[in-house]
């Protein structure tokens, strides 16, 4: 424990002890003059006294100085503390590293000038500061927490390495804020090392931070942020009558550079360089660059286009991968009474373009077994039932495992009526996902979350109560659809191209328990249900795809909502040719025992859990998976590559930042602090004991100096006065 003044300027007052000692040394004794005749005959001789020299009453003056001293002290706000704890909460600090390692910050020697700046900072730091290391991109990650160990701080400043993702500053801030909580210094200081990228201040919006916490920046970005990366690819199959060629074109960007440049291009597939081109490229601007066509390699293929390397490496290859073959099967279910024109609109409809092929095939509904959907994409019923039987059971099980199933119906489902009320059961051996990693993914999940299918019959997620007929009001028209619904994402910007479709005749249907009605007809019937059995997609269509049910084929919205239905149904979209890093991949569910390739060549074999095993997607480059050994074709492959806004070199404003961050006092920040001085004195209160101290030494003093020889003296004084 220790003595403390909250207000020591006041000590200064005590230079008023002074004033009861001047007033005890000054000569108060008046002696009484005598009358005598003459002073000519006596001599004078001055006569000194002792008594004017030296204090006569020592205990009042002590009482009187006491006092003063007293009420000095009390203006002075004394305050007992243990002296350590009140030089750490008055002295000491609490610094949050922050050091960016996002891709931006490969560029030249940024991130070593971040690394010295990091340095500097513990460097100048007291033996009382305490220090944090966070290391941050799209994630943030805490390499050293709080603590006075300046060294081990050091180590984990040095062990941080760039990293292909990119910048999010809300992470960061939110580490920061969980480094401090519970910190017992009243200064917290976060400093941010980094480029400024502009694309991190994301998120910052809405964000609460203690008010306590102060945040400031270091700027090392490179002063020339000129900048040349690959930013797309696009890959079109060419297919000819007895091979298939790969058409590849690639667009490089620029940012700011000094001079136009000239630079080498080079396409490399499966490990083997494909084609190269010169190109001059801007000193801003996009410029597009198309190699000759090659021969499409056998099974999974990886690629990679590469430009010369300028001072950022990171982003000079962009990485891609596709299937040797992703189209999309479709099997065709047709009644046996369907006329050959009638799907004729639909199939060439579906057989227009290559991204992806969709290939249709003719089944009759009998046909529909495991085999028979082991690879199809999606099952569509051209108003037909479902199958009763096995085929039933196949089907309802098949879909509940990720399977698409759509049902166009028309006047034969709704001459016979009923639908979702009517019931089977089924029980069929479980299909074997796509061997497409876009399938294997939408799929995946199935397996792990539906061990049950529906009834076969029950996958029609409605009943039908008759026909409207529109002819004599020209035909109906679609009257509300959910433009936020993925079936109907093409026509946010062209809701017209829907509107304007008429349809002469349409089933009357009621959505059954659990479907959702994302289109109606202008007259409120539901024109297009939607509904979810297990990790598949089911999607009812009363609108007509045929000429004969209204003009829709005829329409310019025809192909596009077509297309979407297909790839939305069966969970196939188009190819993506490579994902961003922090991103994620769901392997197959088929596989027993996956293991999966990095970038690096290490080996990894994530666990499973209900959904299936999943892999994080940290480093740019390729990953494989493999079942068991890893040897021979993958199973998937995936092309990873850092986000395209981390070639934009361009800084943000330090203060954006802060923007939008909310400030509070948060309790639980300061729950285990160590209370200040000001906390502890305001719980004392000594300077009240201190107050009526000295009015009581004031009280005894004018009780003392009446009392006794001091009395009759103060008395004889005035009298004689």
């Amino acid at each position: 424990m220790g003595l403390g003044l909250l207000v020591p300027a006041f000590l200064a007052a005590m230079a008023a002890l002074a004033v009861p000692i001047i007033l005890h040394l000054r000569h108060r004794d008046k002696d009484r003059p005598q009358r005598f005749p003459s002073l000519m005959f006596l001599e004078k001789l001055p006569i000194r006294t002792a008594e004017r020299r030296r204090l006569t009453d020592l205990p009042l003056l002590l009482l009187r100085a006491l006092a003063l001293a007293l009420l000095v002290f009390a203006f002075a706000r004394p305050v007992f503390s243990r002296k350590m704890a009140t030089a750490r909460t008055q002295q000491a600090r609490a610094v949050v590293l922050l050091i960016d390692r996002s891709m931006s910050m490969a560029h030249s020697t940024v991130f070593k000038t971040a690394i010295d700046s990091a340095k500097a900072v513990v460097a100048s730091l007291t033996a009382a500061d305490r220090v944090a290391v966070v290391l941050f991109d799209e994630e943030a990650e805490i390499a050293q927490p709080l603590g006075n160990d300046k060294a081990a701080a050091l180590a984990a400043i040095n062990k941080g390495k760039v990293g292909s993702r990119g910048t999010h500053y809300a992470a960061a801030l939110r580490a920061a804020r969980e480094v401090v909580v519970g910190a017992p210094e009243k200064t917290q200081d976060v400093i941010v090392i980094t480029d400024l990228q502009r694309g991190g201040v994301t998120g910052i919006a809405g964000l609460d931070l203690p008010a306590s916490l102060t945040v400031r920046s270091i700027a090392v970005g490179a002063n020339d942020r000129g900048n040349t990366s690959v930013a797309s690819v696009e890959v079109r199959r060419i297919i000819e009558p007895t091979r298939t060629m790969l058409g590849v074109q690639a667009r490089i960007s620029s940012r700011e550079l000094k001079a136009e440049r000239r630079a080498k291009v080079t396409l490399t597939l499966n490990g083997r360089p494909s084609g190269t081109r010169d190109v001059k490229i801007p000193v801003s601007g996009d410029v597009p660059v198309s190699f000759e066509p090659v021969l499409l390699p056998a099974g999974r293929v990886s690629g990679s286009i590469t430009i010369d390397n300028d001072a950022l490496t990171d982003d000079d290859t962009l990485h891609f991968a596709l299937a040797a073959d992703d189209g999309v099967r479709v099997l065709l279910v047709a009644p046996s009474d369907a006329q050959a024109d009638e799907t004729m609109y639909f199939e060439r409809a579906l057989g227009v373009g290559n991204t992806p092929p969709i290939r249709i095939e003719h089944v009759r509904g009998d046909q529909l077994d495991p085999v028979k959907l082991q690879n199809a994409a999606l099952v569509v019923l051209w108003d037909s039932p479902v199958p009763s039987g096995k085929a039933g059971d196949a089907l309802a099980d098949w879909v509940s495992r990720g399977g698409g199933l759509t049902i166009a119906a028309g006047r034969r489902l709704a001459a016979r009526g009923g639908g979702s009320n009517q019931t089977a059961s089924s029980n069929a051996a479980p299909s074997k996902p796509s061997d497409s990693a876009n399938v294997g993914n939408s799929k995946a999940s199935g397996a792990q979350a539906s061990s049950t299918a529906l009834p076969a019959a029950s996958l029609i997620p409605a009943k039908f109560v008759g026909s409207a007929d529109r002819m004599a009001d020209r035909g109906g028209s679609l009257g509300d659809f959910r433009m936020d619904h993925p079936l109907f994402a093409p026509f946010r910007d062209a809701s017209s191209a829907l509107s304007a479709v008429r349809f002469l005749r349409y089933p009357r249907m009621e959505a059954s328990s659990g479907a959702e009605v994302i289109a109606r007809f202008d007259d409120g019937l539901p024109a297009v249900i939607d509904r979810r059995d297990g990790t598949g997609h089911i999607v009812l269509l009363a609108m007509g795809l045929d000429a004969a049910s209204g003009d829709f084929p005829l329409q310019p919205a025809y192909l596009p909502l077509l297309k979407r239905l297909v790839l939305y149904t069966s969970g196939r979209d188009a190819p993506q040719l490579w994902r961003t890093t922090g991103q994620s991949w769901l392997l197959p569910a088929s596989l027993k025992e996956p293991a999966v390739t990095i970038p690096n060549g290490t080996i990894v074999r994530p666990p499973r859990d209900t959904v299936g095993a999943t892999v994080a997607l940290s480093d740019a480059g390729l990953y494989a998976v493999y079942d068991g050994r890893v040897q021979g074709e993958p199973v998937g492959l995936v092309a990873v590559n850092a986000p395209a806004s981390e070639s934009d070199l361009t800084p943000v404003d330090p203060r954006e930042l802060l923007l939008g961050v909310r400030q509070s006092n948060d309790s639980t920040a300061v729950s285990n602090e160590i209370p200040t001085q000001t906390e502890v004195e305001s719980k004392q209160r000594l300077w009240r004991l201190l107050l009526i101290a000295a009015a009581l030494l004031l009280i005894g003093e004018t009780l003392f100096s009446n009392r006794g020889w001091r009395g009759i003296s103060a008395r004889l004084g005035a009298t004689q006065g």
